[in-house]
Formats: structure tokens, C-alpha cells, sequence
């Protein structure tokens, strides 16, 4: 497992644009595959978007697709979730989570692949 320690998130107003960060501890980073999810009040956690552990492949869900991108930076092992156009519906605790996967045909994750999950960070996005 690695150690995710998340920064980023706040309050922003709808169309606004927040940046979420996610920093793994140890040299294996490059081995990894990462995910965002996020989790609203009363809500199941959702599955929010993915990267390959190269960064070539990304996934995300139908909700913020085309205002989201994740990326990821294996040189400070960090990954990253731009949002933009921000919704009221984007509002509650994002997490960051990691799982080993070194292939090179990387597929949609499911949340159950994920077994390292950072502290979570709290996005409130208003009307």
C-alpha cells in the first residue's frame, strides 16, 4: 500500500474551478493506477475519474466529463483533479485512492480495486 495525503478543495461558486492534489509516499509510484471518488451527504461514494499508472490512460464519469481531468505527475508523485464549471451537484468529500496495477492496458476501475485511499477533502460548490 502507499500513503496518500490529499490538499486542495474549499468553497467555490458554481462555474468556478477548484484543484485537487494528491501526494503518494514511496519510490514506486510509477506502479500505480489512480483514482478520484467523491462522496455527497447521504449519498454512496462514486467513482469520479481514473489514470493509468503512465498517465496514458483516463477514465471518468459521465457527470464531469469534459469539466474534469486528472492527471498525474510520476516525477513528484502526485496526481491531480482539475474541475471546471463547477456544480452545486459536484458538492462533498473527495477522496484519492491508488492501487499496484503495472500493466499497460489499464481498464475502468471499479472501487473495490482501490486499497489505498487518502484523508479526503471537502468541496462545497454554491448557487
Amino acid at each position: 500500500q502507499v500513503q496518500l495525503v490529499q490538499s486542495g478543495g474549499g468553497s467555490v461558486q458554481a462555474g468556478g474551478s477548484l484543484r485537487l492534489s494528491c501526494g503518494a509516499s514511496g519510490r514506486t509510484f510509477g506502479g500505480y493506477a489512480m483514482g478520484w471518488f467523491r462522496q455527497a451527504p447521504g449519498k454512496e461514494r462514486e467513482f469520479v475519474a481514473a489514470i493509468d499508472r503512465r498517465g496514458g490512460r483516463t477514465y471518468y464519469a459521465d457527470s464531469v466529463k469534459g469539466r474534469f481531468t486528472i492527471s498525474r505527475d510520476n516525477g513528484k508523485n502526485t496526481v491531480y483533479v482539475q474541475m471546471n464549471s463547477l456544480k452545486p451537484e459536484d458538492t462533498g468529500m473527495y477522496y484519492c485512492a491508488a492501487h499496484r496495477y503495472y500493466g499497460d492496458n489499464y481498464q475502468r476501475p471499479n472501487a473495490g480495486d482501490f486499497d489505498s485511499w487518502g484523508q479526503g477533502t471537502q468541496v462545497t460548490v454554491s448557487s
